[in-house]
């Protein structure tokens, strides 16, 4: 898209109408997923229906399709919300921050987290957005530390904080959560943090960065002038020495 080919070398030079116009995409796909996520939990509920079967039920074809339905279906509204927001927090930032590949990101996460548990879990139903959750949040925070990008992080810790207990979520605790979604969504998450780990993303400088940098450059500048003038003290005394050794006026005396 030509909106994601927008990567301005240089952070002081932004163009905002453009800034906006990616900042309002990326809230695009998140909403409709979100808006879907409601959508499917209300006819459930309203119609009646039991989708539980569009799960993921490990080493059976009929838990297949469930790598691709079942972050759809939840078990009741409170699930549903509880998976919401942090849904659309992560995915947003996915997009903003990775343009151009983060729909092949989503994807990527999203299908392997499924994978793997379809290949790993219990023999039980496994349903919910959670292990989308899982891959999001820890693909941003691996991104954040190898990218040292301070916004990554933050935003992931605040919506681990907002989540609660996310690490809980990937141990076998409570036998009623799907903890191998949570456990192999995160697993997810770390790969593709690490595979793409060399796609460069924009990062903004903070005012303090840009201070530190000043002084280092002033601090720089001062000892490189402090080396040039010993420097040329060092040469104008050996100029000095090299002269007093010079020989003066000989006077021939007569011989005796």
């Amino acid at each position: 898209m030509r909106l994601f080919r927008y990567y301005p070398s240089n952070p002081k030079k932004l163009d905002p109408e453009l800034e906006k116009k990616i900042f309002y995409h990326s809230l695009i796909l998140p909403a409709v997923f979100v808006a879907v996520l409601w959508i499917v939990e209300i006819v459930e509920q309203v119609g009646g229906y039991n989708f539980v079967r569009l799960g993921v039920y490990p080493r059976h074809l009929k838990g297949l399709t469930g790598i691709l339905f079942s972050p759809f279906i939840h078990d009741d509204f409170g699930h549903l919300i509880s998976n919401s927001l942090p849904v659309f927090i992560l995915s947003a930032m996915l997009i903003y921050f990775y343009r151009r590949i983060s729909y092949r990101i989503f994807i990527q996460m999203y299908l392997l987290a499924g994978i793997c548990v379809w290949i790993a879990g219990r023999e039980s139903w496994h349903i919910g957005a959670s292990g989308v959750v899982y891959a999001l949040a820890a693909f941003h925070f691996v991104s954040g530390i190898i990218r040292n990008d301070v916004r990554l992080l933050t935003l992931s810790v605040v919506v681990v904080f907002l989540y609660g207990g996310l690490v809980w979520g990937m141990l076998p605790i409570r036998p009623e959560i799907s903890w191998e979604g949570h456990l192999w969504g995160a697993v997810s998450g770390v790969v593709f943090a690490i595979y793409y780990r060399k796609y460069g993303i924009r990062r903004h400088k903070f005012d303090w960065e840009e201070e530190e940098e000043e002084n280092e450059e002033i601090v720089s500048d001062q000892s490189q002038l402090a080396d040039e003038e010993k420097s040329k003290q060092s040469q104008s005394s050996e100029n000095n020495d090299d002269e007093n050794k010079k020989p003066g006026n000989v006077s021939h005396t007569g011989e005796f």
